[in-house]
């Protein structure tokens, strides 16, 4: 049987390194459903919601640098465990003063605050530490793979966090979160990694070590093209912060409701990157995330305009759907075209956008539901992408005509 399976699904160390990343990933999606909504909870406030967002864009955009840097000077697998407990620390103390009902808001956000700073290090970390598992040659089949986990976590997390919700309240969820933070810290514990040859990285300058992951991300306009797409789709239309009011408020639903809601947009993830991987080996991958980017923001259009569950599920399965083009492009461009030793840094400033992006957009959201509605905000919201990727079609070029495996052969290139 094991003979059939692909190399990559052979590899021992590599198995156990996925699964304890997925089921860590579960965990920290499921929280920050919960985060959001016992936010919500506590205050019945969107604007409040959104402070969860601003917290976190605020330690995405000032830390991710900083954390990317020391993926590539120091022993990655160590650094991954440190942030584990940092996060598993984090969710114990939001679950005892769950139990102990002495909760208050802002004692989320200093979680919030604390488990995003660890995540700035622990995101480009996971990344980096891929190559050390798997030879270059799958590299390709082992992002493939890892993309699509991150999305089944995004769809469990949340129906798991709001079937905790329902049954237990959020202390449930918190103390899932830490269970998984331990699963990981044993699993990394277990895997035979190769030792990266840092002795370069750690003799430069920590500053002058973030300037040349900065130097080399510039160099690549195509790189900077695409994020700037990214954030048309998410600094102006953060749904997941209009989710409780919407399933509460609007529609009349409850828990579970919101739970189904904020996992629909990953179950329209999965359809749309098992659509996307066959055509980016036939077709420009330009027009699709063009594509992909305005019909977002359509969808977002939708979601904000439903007026019954069942239509908001389906705005959010094509959420999803629609991200899963613009993303598994991106993130397919930025591994592709960068060297194994500055993966770490590289990975870091993308992510300044991909998860600071979306992070900001719930604040902006947040402020602008709170004066106009939820609604009204998300819907203002979604008319950005849709305006903003026009413009690149027509003024683009590079953009349009950009193919995933046509990657580029820069000097120094691990090869």
């Amino acid at each position: 049987m094991s003979a059939r399976l692909p190399p990559l699904l052979r590899n021992r160390d590599f198995n156990l390194y996925w699964a304890g990343v997925a089921l860590s990933q579960i965990g920290v999606r499921g929280t920050t459903a919960v985060n959001l909504f016992h936010v919500y909870d506590l205050t019945g406030s969107t604007a409040l919601v959104g402070i969860v967002g601003l917290v976190q864009g605020i330690a995405v955009v000032t830390l991710s640098p900083l954390g990317g840097t020391f993926a590539d000077r120091v022993d990655r697998r160590r650094l991954l465990q440190a942030t584990q407990i940092v996060s598993l620390f984090a969710s114990l103390a939001l679950a005892g003063l769950s139990l102990g009902g002495t909760i208050a808001a802002w004692h989320i956000y200093v979680a919030v605050l604390v488990n995003t700073a660890s995540s700035t290090f622990d995101h480009p970390t996971r990344t980096a530490l891929i190559p050390a598992l798997v030879p270059r040659a799958q590299l390709p089949q082992a992002f493939a793979l890892v993309n699509p986990t991150r999305e089944l976590a995004i769809l469990a997390g949340p129906a798991l966090g709001g079937l905790l919700l329902a049954v237990s309240g959020p202390a449930a969820m918190y103390l899932f979160d830490a269970m998984t933070y331990v699963v990981l810290i044993v699993v990394l514990s277990l895997l035979r990694v190769p030792r990266l040859d840092v002795s370069a990285a750690r003799a430069m300058p920590v500053l002058r070590s973030m300037r040349e992951g900065a130097s080399y991300l510039r160099r690549r306009s195509l790189i900077w093209q695409l994020l700037s797409l990214d954030l048309s789709t998410t600094l102006l239309a953060g749904w997941r912060v209009i989710l409780p009011a919407l399933a509460v408020d609007i529609l009349g639903a409850g828990e579970i409701a919101y739970g189904l809601l904020a996992a629909a947009p990953s179950a329209g993830a999965l359809i749309g990157t098992a659509a996307i991987l066959p055509l980016l080996t036939r077709a420009p991958a330009g027009p699709l995330v063009l594509l992909g980017t305005a019909a977002y923001g359509l969808a977002c259009i939708a979601l904000a305009q439903s007026p019954t569950l069942s239509m908001a599920l389906v705005a959010g399965l094509g959420i999803g759907a629609m991200d899963a083009l613009a993303s598994a492009i991106r993130h397919a461009a930025v591994q592709l075209e960068t060297p194994d030793a500055m993966r770490g840094r590289v990975t870091s400033l993308v992510q300044v956008a991909s998860r600071g992006g979306p992070a900001l957009g719930d604040a902006n959201v947040g402020w602008m539901a709170a004066l106009l509605g939820p609604a009204a905000a998300l819907t203002l919201g979604g008319i950005v992408p849709i305006v903003y990727a026009a413009g690149v079609a027509v003024f683009g070029a590079q953009v349009r005509s950009y193919r995933v495996l046509e990657t580029s052969t820069e000097p120094g290139r691990s090869t």
